[in-house]
């Protein structure tokens, strides 16, 4: 007989999964990748909020990469936010984080990029990092200082971006800020079991998407938690959600940071399940977390 299912009562959240699930299907992962982005959308159009006052946007390009800049009426710092969407490297878009990458920017008082990488499985790992990385030497080569912030897939992402950058030796980034990241631990151990069959997300759904974007395991901007070394990155803060198989990943990466010297901010959100950031209008814990992510942002970059 199997446990039961992990379940929040938070009354706000709970609403926020039944809305999820009339627009996700539970089983979503066993439908065509074009059905999953459509269902996708759609869901992240429900949630969708109308964009702070002043706020301008304007799409572009960096080499072949399309992006998307964020100008809030006020901005007090030079520091740059990268933003990475997350999806699971399959689903996501500058659409789909619109509103969030929004407010993050008008919190922070900073110009905000996000990324419209590739996703698979038309395009395979590295492609999703390969993409990222060429945006933030963009930023960097024009003498910016700039804080990455990445949720789920696109806090894996962040975190390997953070990686390279230590390995190559650029300077300039001040922050990073990973949100319920994917950071490549164990499918058969800790939260990967206690929350195998989660609400938003289960452990079968985090094997889908490793398989379909084809990272190798062994390679620590695919998999930062494999690193040998985690000495010389950024400051970090790192926000996990107590409902989700990904928890343990939050865990042991702020563990990692703080044992080799990083200063390292780590949250745990005790009522949240993954994929929170659309709540943050409807829940109270998703309120609370998300004014906590644009702090964190906020104070990287007005560093």
């Amino acid at each position: 007989m199997s446990a039961p299912s992990p379940t929040p009562t938070e009354k706000g959240i709970l609403q926020f999964l039944e809305i999820c699930d009339s627009f996700y299907p539970v089983d979503a992962v066993e439908a065509s990748v074009e059905q999953q982005r459509h269902w996708y959308d759609a869901l992240c159009a429900r949630f969708d909020r109308p964009l702070p006052p002043d706020m301008i946007f304007a799409d572009g390009m960096v080499q072949r990469i399309p992006i998307r800049r964020y100008r809030p009426r006020k901005i007090s710092t030079r520091t740059v936010l990268l933003y990475l969407h997350g999806g699971g490297f399959v689903v996501g878009s500058l659409e789909s984080h619109h509103a969030i990458c929004a407010e993050i920017a008008d919190f922070a008082g900073a110009e905000l990029v996000s990324v419209d990488y590739r996703l698979a499985p038309e395009y395979r790992w590295p492609a999703q990092t390969d993409d990222g990385f060429a945006v933030l030497k963009h930023l960097l080569s024009a003498d910016n200082k700039v804080v990455l912030i990445g949720d789920s897939a696109g806090g894996n992402l962040a975190a390997g971006l953070a990686l390279r950058a230590r390995d190559e030796e650029l300077p300039g980034i001040v922050g990073q800020v990973l949100i319920y990241p994917a950071l490549g631990g164990g499918l058969d151990t800790g939260s990967y079991v206690e929350m195998a069959e989660a609400p938003g997300l289960t452990t079968a759904d985090v094997a889908y998407y490793r398989e379909i974007v084809q990272a190798p395991a062994d390679n620590s901007i695919a998999a930062p938690l494999n690193v040998s070394s985690a000495a010389g990155l950024p400051p970090a803060f790192i926000t996990a959600a107590y409902f989700d198989p990904l928890r343990d990943d939050s865990r042991q990466y702020a563990a990692r940071l703080a044992d080799a010297g990083v200063e390292v901010w780590f949250r745990e959100e005790p009522q949240m399940v993954h994929a929170w950031l659309r709540a943050r209008h409807m829940s109270d814990g998703a309120r609370d977390g998300f004014r906590a992510v644009c702090e964190a942002v906020r104070h990287f970059a007005a560093t």
